[in-house]
């Protein structure tokens, strides 16, 4: 199978980053959603990545489903989440408010480099979007005494959170400041893992 999509984007880094986690092999297809966005499209409509190419053909697409797949792959001993009640629920929780605060951060770079004047209430929303959930995230990071947010091992949230730190930081470093000492804390515990030093790529957005 073969993932499509740079790793400078956080969704197609978290899907690379558990891939590697569980041992699953598959190639890697750089492509750029605005340079290669027909080869792309060819397996995304929406011209969006990640997608994961199975060896059948069938494509995948967004992270969530993707994992989802994963998990279902690998089985529920080794699925990084838990396969059902309230704890997965928590751990979806903190995945969503991780996946929308990269949303977010993509949509306020766009807003940036893309628009020669940018629109002020949008950039306003955006900023006002990021940083409650990084407050809350922060908080709730703060307040869990594991090595990980849900136990002594790694799980999806974990690795969700640590991908779109680390694009928000390069990306929008006067909002992720020095307050955030928990989560600074998480993001290098996770960056300093092998998978996440192996798949990593400098933000390069697209120019206007």
């Amino acid at each position: 199978m073969f993932l499509i999509g740079q790793y400078d984007s956080p969704f197609v880094r978290r899907t690379a980053i558990a891939l590697r986690l569980y041992g699953l092999p598959f190639e890697h297809r750089p492509w750029s959603t605005f340079g290669d966005g027909d080869k792309v499209a060819a397996y995304n409509p929406l011209r969006r990545v990640p997608a994961l190419v199975l060896d059948d053909g069938e494509a995948l697409i967004e992270s969530g489903a993707i994992l989802d797949y994963l998990d279902e792959l690998v089985g529920p001993e080794r699925a990084m989440i838990a396969r059902s009640g309230a704890e997965r629920r928590k751990h979806l929780r903190i995945v969503s408010l991780a996946t929308g605060l990269g949303d977010k951060a993509v949509s306020l770079i766009y807003e940036r480099v893309l628009r020669k004047e940018q629109l002020k209430l949008w950039v306003e929303r955006c900023q006002a979007q990021i940083t409650g959930v990084l407050d809350v995230l922060e908080q709730e990071r703060a307040a869990v005494t594991t090595p990980y947010w849900f136990g002594q091992n790694i799980g999806h949230a974990d690795i969700a959170v640590a991908c779109v730190l680390r694009f928000t930081g390069e990306a929008h470093p006067a909002l992720f400041d020095a307050r955030y000492v928990a989560l600074k804390a998480h993001a290098a515990r996770c960056e300093a893992l092998p998978p996440f030093q192996e798949i990593v790529q400098p933000l390069a957005p697209p120019s206007g």
